[in-house]
């Protein structure tokens, strides 16, 4: 069975892959610190719960925006699953497509899985944004290259800055509220950030679709991206494992090709 890992800056996803399906996923806070050992017992405890059994993992496929997790993560794989993991960014593993981007640039590997999973699943001319530490725009081409896209600080971030550099602004939810305009310091946080992010990816989506030149799909991914889909139609479609399915394409991938 594949196990595929995603790292994020925040959260590090783990997804079971049988070959048709996601059997099971758990979610991690993200820690350069947590050694293979830790790793171990914390999966397999879960994966007991849930009738799996470790020894059903034999291939490992990683996405990581932080480097140093990847060590660990490295060990994990040798010492418990005897397998070497394809890591998503690295020299020898292959992309369907690979991105057209400046010389020199190195996208992050999450934008390469979304790439990879959106043009799997919808086809080419898409943008994908995707709810993270940092809220992400992905543009992928007809042939499923990643091109290029956009970074804008992630929802949580901002709230986060904004608790710590107003002493006197509390820290609150995300939330939808009922009104544009609070009437109280809460209801007021939370329409600037719902409604200001809601105004980001409407103006930042309508942008990158005059300068592409070509109608384009919006496919809305990450935990928060349910949630700003209930203001606007901001997306066409919403998926909530778009890049461990990315992974997964990369994987199928390199084994057919290496």
């Amino acid at each position: 069975m594949l196990l595929c890992i995603d790292t994020g800056n925040t959260n590090t996803v783990f997804s079971l892959w049988d070959g048709t399906a996601f059997v099971a996923t758990w979610r991690a806070s993200t820690s350069h610190q947590r050694t293979a050992d830790q790793y171990f017992v914390w999966l397999t405890t879960l994966m007991s719960a849930q009738g799996l059994a470790e020894v059903q993992i034999d291939e490992v496929v990683i996405s990581s925006t932080v480097p140093r997790v990847v060590f660990n993560l490295r060990v994990l794989c040798d010492r418990y699953f005897h397998c070497r993991p394809l890591v998503v960014g690295k020299p020898d593993c292959l992309l369907p497509v690979e991105p057209r981007v400046d010389p020199g640039t190195r996208p992050g590997p999450d934008r390469l899985a979304n790439a990879a999973g959106a043009f799997d699943r919808h086809g080419g001319d898409v943008v994908v944004v995707d709810f993270g530490t940092a809220t992400n725009f992905d543009v992928v081409a007809e042939d499923g290259a990643y091109v290029g896209g956009v970074i804008a600080p992630g929802v949580n971030l901002s709230l986060e800055a904004l608790h710590q550099g107003a002493a006197a602004l509390p820290h609150v939810d995300v939330s939808q509220p009922e009104h544009v305009i609070g009437v109280n310091t809460v209801e007021c946080i939370q329409s600037g950030v719902f409604w200001g992010y809601t105004g980001l990816i409407e103006g930042i989506t309508a942008r990158i679709k005059r300068e592409y030149g070509r109608p384009m799909k919006v496919i809305g991914t990450g935990g928060l991206a349910p949630l700003f889909a209930q203001g606007e139609p901001l997306f066409d479609v919403i998926e909530d494992d778009l890049t461990m399915h990315g992974l997964t394409v990369i994987h199928a991938y390199n084994k057919e090709n290496n």
